[in-house]
């Protein structure tokens, strides 16, 4: 075995242990926004450690395969759709777009105690999240792209 080889199974390896604590941290973020600092954006951004993550040890076809490009797009769509409902949700109680119209359930502290603002910052999380990732995959595209083919310059 050579030093190349041991150096992706370190790699690999060691993704494979702090991938799933960073997804935790990641949804973490993104939950807990309403009470602390953090939230929807800041939670999806980091996503972008995961996607870099997972190129790095494993390599571009298996990032595209673990974090499907058509399944971000979609999702990120749905995500857009359920804010503007949220919002909706608003003035079909006879408030203003957006208003917390669902304020009265949980307890003050607790993670679901903000009404209508836990689901907008979940739907923000979410559509960053998938927006962010759908970026990273295609820069990383750009990049292979560029990588497999020496002959072809990026203008």
């Amino acid at each position: 075995m050579n030093k190349p080889e041991i150096k992706n199974i370190i790699q690999r390896c060691g993704c494979d242990k702090v991938l799933p604590l960073c997804l935790v941290y990641i949804c973490y973020i993104v939950l807990h926004g309403h009470l602390s600092p953090g939230g929807g954006f800041q939670g999806g951004v980091l996503m972008v450690a995961a996607v870099m993550l997972v190129y790095f040890a494993h390599g571009y076809e298996t990032t595209v395969r673990a974090f499907s490009f058509d399944l971000l797009h979609e999702t990120e769509a749905l995500a857009s759709v359920f804010y503007v409902a949220l919002g909706l949700l608003g003035v079909a109680a006879g408030a203003q777009f957006a208003e917390n119209v669902l304020y009265r359930a949980g307890a003050a502290g607790d993670l679901y105690s903000s009404g209508t603002i836990f689901w907008m910052n979940f739907a923000v999380g979410v559509k960053v999240i998938t927006g962010v990732g759908s970026i990273a995959l295609l820069l990383l595209g750009l990049l292979q792209e560029r990588d497999t083919d020496p002959e072809k310059e990026v203008k």
